[in-house]
């Protein structure tokens, strides 16, 4: 790889359904300057692939824009006094090596916490994990001895959810694709249960498993899955909707819930969040939580994908159920 120029993933054109390799064009670019003091310059390290991502595709990244991203990685130069060359930082970078930071906003370029390696700053200890803990916690409201269902539960978010829940003393069930995530979840991670929508009905194990009713559902997915936790939802129960990953690739199809009716009679609250939302209690949030990791009271669990030009088959793994845990794309060592 050159160490002078600044390869970069752009959009080509809004993709339809999945994303193909050519809704993108790879370049080679100067490596950009910093203009203006409150500006740092990151080398790239690892970048963060997310769901959300196949939405910025549609509405934030203008045609020939560099793909929107986090990441974490290192200064190589500061022109703001709070930050100085080799810090280890990470923020909103891009599908890129360099990347310009001004310091300001929710996404903008943060200190890492001392000692923490990046793949977890950007999983248990970023946005992920930040996002599982206020939706949870905040959001949905968990009371011991309740029943925690979540999809997607194999993910980034779903696998931290379901382990918080167990802290806080609920019986956690997750919904995943195919049986050795479904093994990973109860052997490895301490989920009560689990089940393979690829396999089973999921209708029909909720009903088995959560004779009850679900207290908190936690909706990483939508679509049918969402139904299906409604359908047997508890009385007073909460939906915390995080994500809709089901239908990223086809938004025009989207519909609501055909049981929507049933969050009236069992008088549920179902809620929407963006964990920005709650960006002035960040640092109390990432302590908490590297606390219990440092506990061994949760694990995280990375999938790597290594190389620049795999950008984009990264983020289709999201999309195919591949990924186990946090997907990262590894771009260069620090």
């Amino acid at each position: 790889m050159k160490s002078d120029v600044n390869r970069c993933w752009r959009l080509a054109a809004r993709p339809v359904g999945m994303i193909k390799d050519s809704d993108f064009t790879f370049h080679e670019e100067p490596i950009p300057e910093l203009r203006a003091d409150g500006e740092v310059l990151v080398r790239t390290s690892y970048l963060s692939v997310d769901p959300t991502q196949r939405g910025f595709l549609e509405w934030l990244v203008p045609i020939g824009g560099v793909v929107q991203s986090m990441g974490a990685g290192r200064v190589v130069q500061s022109r703001d006094p709070n930050f100085a060359v080799g810090d280890l930082v990470q923020g909103a970078v891009g599908w890129q090596d360099y990347a310009v930071s001004t310091g300001e906003g929710p996404t903008a370029a943060t200190k890492l916490l001392p000692g923490v390696p990046l793949p977890r700053a950007l999983g248990a200890l970023g946005l992920t994990g930040l996002t599982a803990y206020f939706g949870l916690l905040e959001v949905g409201r968990p009371r011991d001895g309740e029943t925690v269902v979540v999809s997607g539960a194999a993910g980034a978010t779903g696998m931290l959810v379901g382990q918080i829940a167990k802290l806080k003393g609920c019986r956690a069930v997750g919904i995943a694709g195919g049986p050795e995530k479904c093994a990973w979840l109860t052997r490895e991670l301490g989920f009560d249960a689990a089940i393979d929508y690829r396999s089973e009905d999921v209708a029909e194990r909720l009903r088995a498993l959560c004779p009850q009713g679900i207290n908190i559902y936690f909706d990483n997915v939508g679509g049918k899955i969402l139904e299906a936790a409604i359908g047997q939802i508890a009385s007073k129960g909460r939906v915390v909707l995080c994500g809709g990953i089901s239908g990223y690739n086809d938004l025009q199809s989207v519909t609501g819930p055909k049981n929507y009716l049933n969050l009236i009679v069992q008088s549920v609250r179902m809620e929407g969040f963006v964990v920005t939302e709650f960006a002035a209690r960040f640092p109390e949030a990432l302590a908490e939580l590297a606390g219990w990791l440092s506990a061994g009271k949760i694990k995280d669990q990375v999938d790597i994908v290594e190389g620049l030009e795999n950008a984009p088959a990264a983020l289709r793994r999201l999309f195919t159920g591949a990924n186990k845990g946090k997907q990262l794309l590894k771009v260069a060592e620090i």
